[in-house]
C-alpha cells in the first residue's frame, strides 16, 4: 500500500519515525509532517502566507504548517500519487474524549477523509511507557486486516493505545467518544500592573463514569478503536427543535 503519516508533533516526533520504520518494510511510505510541535492546533489551514516545503530526505518532507496543511499539501501537491490510507501519528501522549476536538494528530486524518482518503489517527498514552514499538506492530496488524476490508465510509479511527500494551496479539475495545470533566482548567501563573498571565490546561482531569468509552478502555488496559466522522449534527435533538414555533 502507498501510506501516507503525518502527525502534530514534527518531522523528528520518535512515535512517527518509529511508525515509518516499522511500516515500511511492507509498505511506500511518505512523510509528510510539521517541522515543529504543532499540538493542540486542531483543523487550522494556513491560508494567509505561503508555505513552505523541505525534503528532508526521500519521501520524508518538512512544512512549516499545521497538520492538516500537510495532508493537503501532500495530496494536493507534493505526491505524485494519492495515497492508500492516510496515518496520523503516532502521537505522543492520548487523544481521547473531548480532546479529539483540539487534536492536530486527529485533524490530520480528518484532512484525509476531507478527501476521500481513508485515514486513522493513532495516539500513544505514554505515561509509565516511551517505548512506540508495540503501538506500531498494533497499527501494522490493523492496517493488514484494513487492506482486506477497508475503513466504514466517512469515517475516521482514532486509535489510543494503552500503555500496557506490551504483548502479542492485544485486546482492543470499539469505543465511542468519552467526556472529560475539566478541573481548573485555567492557571493564572502572575500578575504585573494591568497585565494578568494565564496558562490553559486543566489540572486535575477526570472523565464521566462510562464502560464503552475510549477513556474507560485504555485505563483498563484496552486498544481503543472509536469511529469518528465529519457530521456533526445532534439528530437527537431534531424532534425537540421541530417543535419550536419562532
Amino acid at each position: 500500500m502507498n501510506i501516507l503519516i503525518s502527525n502534530d508533533d514534527g518531522i523528528e516526533a520518535v512515535g512517527l519515525l518509529t511508525l515509518a520504520e516499522r511500516l515500511s518494510g511492507e509498505h511506500a511510505i511518505f512523510v509528510v509532517a510539521p517541522d515543529r510541535e504543532q499540538s493542540a492546533s486542531s483543523h487550522s489551514l494556513t491560508l494567509k502566507r505561503p508555505l513552505t516545503v523541505r525534503e528532508i530526505k526521500e519521501n520524508y518532507y518538512s512544512v512549516d504548517g499545521t497538520p492538516a496543511d500537510c495532508v493537503n499539501l501532500a495530496v494536493n501537491g507534493i505526491l505524485k500519487k494519492s495515497p492508500d490510507i492516510v496515518i496520523s501519528g503516532i502521537n505522543h501522549g492520548a487523544n481521547l474524549g473531548d480532546d479529539i476536538l483540539y487534536s492536530g494528530t486527529v485533524s490530520a486524518a480528518m484532512e484525509g477523509l476531507l478527501l476521500k482518503i481513508p485515514s486513522i489517527s493513532v495516539s500513544f498514552e505514554m505515561k509509565r511507557s516511551i517505548d512506540f514499538f508495540p503501538a506500531a506492530d498494533f497499527v501494522a496488524t490493523l492496517i493488514s486486516f484494513l487492506k482486506k476490508t477497508g475503513i466504514p465510509n466517512d469515517t475516521v479511527l482514532n486509535i489510543n493505545v494503552p500503555d500496557e500494551i506490551t504483548k502479542e496479539n492485544p485486546s482492543y475495545k470499539i469505543t465511542h467518544q468519552g467526556k472529560r470533566i475539566y478541573d481548573n482548567a485555567i492557571f493564572k501563573s502572575a500578575s504585573t500592573g494591568k497585565e494578568r498571565i494565564y496558562t490553559i490546561g486543566a489540572q486535575g482531569i477526570r472523565f464521566e463514569t462510562d464502560s464503552e468509552s475510549d477513556f474507560n478502555a485504555v485505563i483498563k488496559g484496552f486498544v481503543s478503536i472509536t469511529p469518528l466522522h465529519l457530521d456533526m449534527t445532534n439528530y437527537a435533538s431534531f424532534e425537540e427543535l421541530h417543535l419550536w414555533k419562532l
